[in-house]
């Protein structure tokens, strides 16, 4: 361990990954375009103010911004130094929820101070990643290959934490945790048939879950057949199928959704991609896939140049946990996967949620300062890899 710190300390730092920077503020840029389309009538109808949410995602952006910036340029052996603190902080905080938390459309998934209401369950998945990165860069190739001493320590920490979301009633953060965490592991160098038993068996018994609740049972029936139930579990699968459809190959335009007008609930958050492809259609959609591709393309360099171990998985661990939600909410948004709350990241409404992402985004840029492809390093850092 000396000897990676030594390592990271001599590396030349340089400026940040200005083609991931450009990605992510053209994502963040098109996503503050369509919440304020998506959400101008629920704003109007609900609160007498188009501006409402489009105002509130403005000032969580701000923050946003500060903290981004903030971990973009702290030292990153602070971070990793602070990595199992801040993971059992959360963990903490989670299982706090049940007890403390606050309720929001029929969930208690939140805590508050105030007016202010946070997840903790957003916290969690990214100290998760920064706690099992900076264990996996510590244990020896030989040991991960083991079970008892390699593989079950780390996993007993990803259960704790699936199972504090799973009693905050957050099936789908858990089960995206869960399988973020075996990718990182498996990237990480755990024995992958050990890992693969486990984790089959680990998904088999997060399935059971989804038929414990009434209304979980009754969103899986809506996704096999959404138009059955189109006048109650159904009706969002249905608006937003229609507002996908309408929208062809170049869509209605800009502004001018008309399933936006109270049809689609949820539709500048978790539904904010199919009044996207009502206004803009195909190439719309299109865009947004590509920019996801470029901005995972980059984040997947940027891990495979970073010279430290710790640096690099925490990156590839971060785009894996933000593209598994892309995938999942366009997945859930086209009726491709059964309902889920999981939002558009960078692209849907969020206070807190939005912060987290931007500050792991400040992570990535901070380790993008250290990539040995986009700076290189000097002769003497070179030596020391």
């Amino acid at each position: 361990m000396a000897k990676v710190r030594k390592k990271t300390r001599r590396m030349k730092r340089g400026g940040i990954d200005m083609a991931l920077f450009c990605t992510l503020m053209i994502m963040l840029a098109f996503g503050l375009i369509m919440v304020f389309s998506a959400s101008s009538p629920s704003a109007y109808y609900n609160n007498g103010d188009q501006f409402y949410y489009i105002k509130k995602q403005l000032i969580w952006m701000l923050l946003g911004f500060v903290a981004m910036y903030f971990f973009a340029v702290i030292d990153i052996n602070i971070i990793k130094k602070y990595a199992g603190p801040f993971c059992a902080v959360t963990l903490v905080l989670m299982l706090l929820v049940p007890i403390i938390g606050v309720s929001s459309n029929g969930a208690k998934r939140w805590l508050g101070v105030g007016p202010i209401t946070f997840q903790p369950s957003e916290i969690a998945k990214f100290a998760l990643i920064l706690y099992l990165s900076k264990r996996l860069a510590q244990m020896s190739p030989k040991r991960l290959q083991t079970f008892k001493e390699g593989i079950f320590p780390l996993l007993f920490i990803v259960i704790l934490f699936a199972g504090a979301m799973i009693l905050q009633d957050h099936l789908s953060a858990a089960i995206v945790t869960f399988v973020t965490m075996m990718i990182l592991l498996v990237a990480g160098g755990v024995n992958i048939a050990q890992l693969g038993f486990v984790g089959i068996t680990g998904i088999a018994c997060l399935v059971p879950f989804a038929f414990l609740k009434a209304y979980r049972l009754k969103r899986l029936m809506a996704f096999v057949n959404p138009f059955a139930y189109v006048k109650d579990i159904g009706w969002q699968i249905v608006q937003g199928l229609y507002a996908i459809g309408s929208g062809g190959l170049f869509g209605r335009g800009l502004g001018q959704s008309r399933q936006k007008f109270l049809y689609v609930p949820e539709a500048h958050n978790d539904y904010i991609y199919a009044i996207l492809c009502e206004e803009l259609g195909f190439i719309g959609a299109l865009i947004v896939a590509v920019l996801f591709v470029v901005f995972l393309t980059r984040c997947v360099k940027l891990a495979l140049a970073t010279p430290d171990k710790f640096m690099s998985l925490t990156v590839f661990g971060i785009s894996t946990l933000i593209t598994l939600q892309y995938v999942i909410n366009i997945g859930v948004v086209t009726s491709s996967l059964p309902n889920t709350g999981m939002q558009l990241p960078f692209f849907s409404a969020g206070g807190s949620s939005l912060v987290f992402l931007m500050s792991a985004m400040g992570i990535v840029f901070n380790i993008s300062r250290y990539s040995k492809k986009e700076k290189g390093l000097t002769s003497g850092d070179k030596d020391a890899a």
